[in-house]
């Protein structure tokens, strides 16, 4: 069996063990470490959870999610239906800066704009709106934008780097200009990526991470 055989069978097997995924309605296809996931699924949390449990398989190096959502007849709801439930989700998280996030709703995709100051409220808030019912896609287009001193952001991501949980003979670096960060180098797992990618947000003053680092 060739590899991207095989790796296309733990995908499907991760995507079945897997208990908020209907896997029968998923398509996978490989190549050289690149997942394609088509067919469709009932919600767009399913979605996501697709696409979370394809990543913690081991050899996959990236993603291609294009599955469809359709809505069940009894799970759909008006625009501002959503639009009235999002908001209201949005003002229970205490993670989300109050006021900061603005929700627009097109045919049950949710639009997110605004501006936060650090990369978890961003995150939270689109947490707190793709597991709404009638919810077909996420748009994030929340900007980051910090107060906090942006020097030395490099070297501060460098050293949490080295606390990390990552393994010894990692290979990252990292450069920045300004606010921008962007991370390169060879890591052996998707997990280790995220690791990385999770930790440059952490710094205080980041505003955008690029991660150019490969998998291998």
């Amino acid at each position: 069996m060739s590899q991207d055989a095989q790796l296309q069978q733990a995908v499907l097997s991760e995507l079945s063990w897997d208990p908020s995924v209907t896997a029968a309605h998923i398509g996978v296809t490989t190549n050289a470490g690149v997942v394609t996931l088509t067919g469709h699924v009932e919600s767009y949390a399913e979605k996501h959870a697709a696409e979370t449990a394809s990543r913690r398989v081991k050899g996959v190096k990236a993603v291609a999610e294009e599955i469809e959502v359709w809505l069940p007849f009894e799970r759909k709801r008006g625009d501002d239906e959503i639009a009235a439930a999002a908001l209201e989700r949005l003002a229970w998280d205490v993670s989300v800066p109050r006021d900061a996030v603005f929700v627009k709703v097109e045919q049950g995709w949710v639009n997110l704009t605004g501006k936060v100051d650090w990369h978890f409220q961003k995150e939270a808030a689109e947490q707190d709106v793709h597991r709404l019912s009638g919810v077909v896609g996420v748009s994030n287009l929340i900007l980051v934008a910090p107060t906090v001193d942006a020097s030395n952001i490099g070297s501060r991501i460098s050293d949490a780097l080295h606390r990390s949980w990552l393994p010894d003979n990692h290979s990252i670096h990292v450069t920045a200009e300004g606010s921008a960060v962007r991370l390169t180098g060879v890591t052996h797992s998707p997990r280790d990526r995220d690791v990385a990618w999770a930790t440059a947000w952490a710094a205080p003053g980041v505003t955008s991470v690029e991660d150019d680092i490969v998998v291998a």
